[in-house]
């Protein structure tokens, strides 16, 4: 398969080298989609690869979100192709695929930027139940698994170890039995995480998890993140408005502003684009950006005037 996009990546593109060296994981190719008269997502383009983090930020209504849906199929684009290659070398067409055949199939696990967990249910239970579509299959999509009969008891067994292994992971081992709506806000953003994981993806979208996390939380959810990329080798999309989660972790930045890309590199050449600085943060390119902003990006005082 070609990771080429002709309409977007030429050799000042500073994606190009990285695609010489990793794999592609999602291969987004001029990626449309309106409502009627609005263009939420105009001819978008880009390429996460496998084992990497890559981001995607923009101001509010940029379009991202937008861009999730059509991936996990819950808006079917207007025009463009997603293609997913898993590491085995499956590929997938993700825009020709229903919504719950990209989750089992493709194998894309999201979360949302508001939490939706069963709040009823206990932690343990929460992650259990992330694995239904493993525990159909072992009852025959019968009542055989009611009297664990054939191989759902074993199928069973491995759902609950593996819970407990990413409770363990996330640090909630020791709330296994609370109902996950009484949890802490920063746990349930983890707790979420977790049940995504369960599903064994091939690429994890999350949507703000860092969103109402306080500095101590965010760093929890950096180390995490970047443990699942590195321990469990899953390739994570991400969209976040915190910049101390997107520029200490990321691999990959995607700039997206009234839904077009305007910028695609590394952390370190995204933050310093006039372009970006201007679009994301409102301020005009020959401004000087405010000293808390620039704090927040990491970058000099002054970069708004280069």
């Amino acid at each position: 398969m070609s990771g080429d996009l002709p309409a977007e990546r030429g050799p000042t593109d500073p994606a190009a080298a990285t695609w010489d060296r990793v794999p592609p994981l999602l291969t987004v190719e001029h990626l449309t989609m309106r409502f009627g008269g609005l263009t939420a997502v105009d001819d978008v383009s880009f390429i996460a690869g496998q084992r990497e983090i890559t981001a995607i930020i923009g101001p509010n209504g940029a379009g991202k979100t937008t861009v999730f849906n059509c991936l996990t199929g819950f808006y079917r684009p207007t025009a463009g192709r997603l293609s997913l290659e898993r590491g085995d070398g499956t590929h997938y067409l993700l825009e020709r695929m229903e919504g719950f055949r990209i989750a089992r199939e493709a194998r894309v696990a999201r979360t949302f930027q508001n939490i939706r967990l069963f709040p009823q249910m206990s932690v343990l239970e929460n992650l259990i139940v992330a694995q239904h579509n493993k525990l159909m299959l072992a009852s025959g999509y019968t009542v055989l698994g009611l009297f664990g009969i054939g191989g759902y008891r074993e199928a069973e067994r491995a759902a609950v170890e593996k819970a407990k292994f990413w409770l363990d992971r996330v640090g909630l081992t020791a709330r296994a039995d609370w109902d996950a709506g009484n949890l802490p806000y920063g746990d349930q953003r983890r707790l979420e995480i977790a049940r995504a994981m369960c599903t064994e993806p091939a690429l994890l979208c999350l949507d703000e998890p860092a969103a109402g996390l306080n500095p101590r939380e965010s760093l929890e959810l950096n180390q995490l993140l970047l443990s699942i990329r590195d321990d469990d080798g899953v390739g994570v999309l991400l969209i976040e408005h915190d910049m101390s989660v997107v520029m200490g972790i990321s691999d990959h930045v995607i700039v997206l502003d009234y839904g077009r890309k305007i910028a695609d590199g590394t952390p370190v050449e995204v933050r310093n684009d006039p372009t970006v600085i201007r679009a994301y943060l409102g301020e005009e390119e020959s401004d000087e950006l405010p000293p808390e902003v620039a704090a927040d990006l990491g970058i000099a005082p002054d970069a708004g005037t280069q």
